[in-house]
């Protein structure tokens, strides 16, 4: 997640030389492309941290602080 990022809330997401966008409302991919096990994995992650995602993204908003999400175990 970035500062100075734009609507609608999303993360990037970085595996390797690959890198997606993924809304956080919606699990869209807005860009980019993973491997499909991949993908999986950060959809699965965004579905348990969906609350802290959008939290850190109103965070980002008003340029506070980001706080730690746990990664997929």
């Amino acid at each position: 997640m970035f500062y100075n990022d734009h609507d609608p809330p999303h993360f990037h997401a970085k595996y390797g030389a690959y890198e997606i966008r993924v809304a956080i409302e919606t699990g869209e991919i807005m860009s980019g492309s993973f491997p499909r096990r991949a993908q999986r994995h950060v959809l699965e992650w965004l579905k348990l941290h969906r609350e802290e995602l959008l939290a850190n993204w109103a965070r980002a908003l008003a340029r506070e602080p980001l706080e730690a999400i746990e990664p997929l175990e």
